[in-house]
């Protein structure tokens, strides 16, 4: 019954709002949680450390597999945050050599 609701024309409106309420679940579930830690200096230097963290984690061992423009990628958006402070730019950045790359057929 499930799989039959889940392959029809409802299948994908479903998924969308399981992950909406799964994404909103862990947004509040660290709002509730933080609410009860106590913002100590070293709690706050972590918190700023996380995004930056959490964007080297994911996409080191990717630009590492990914050649030479996903190396080139990586020190280009090494670059751009070391110049910047703006993981953003930085991402977008290394994902624009990292198509350069591809499509120069590197």
């Amino acid at each position: 019954m499930i799989d039959a609701a889940l392959a029809g024309p409802a299948g994908p409106w479903i998924a969308i709002l399981a992950l909406a309420l799964v994404t909103y679940l862990c947004r509040a579930s660290g709002v509730v949680l933080m609410s009860r830690v106590r913002l100590t200096p070293r709690v706050e230097r972590g918190l700023r450390a996380l995004p930056g963290s959490i964007v080297v984690a994911t996409a080191l061992p990717t630009g590492l597999t990914a050649g030479l423009p996903g190396f080139l990628g990586l020190a280009t958006a090494a670059a751009v945050m070391a110049l910047t402070r703006f993981e953003l730019a930085a991402v977008l950045a290394g994902l624009g050599v990292v198509a350069a790359g591809r499509a120069l057929g590197l």
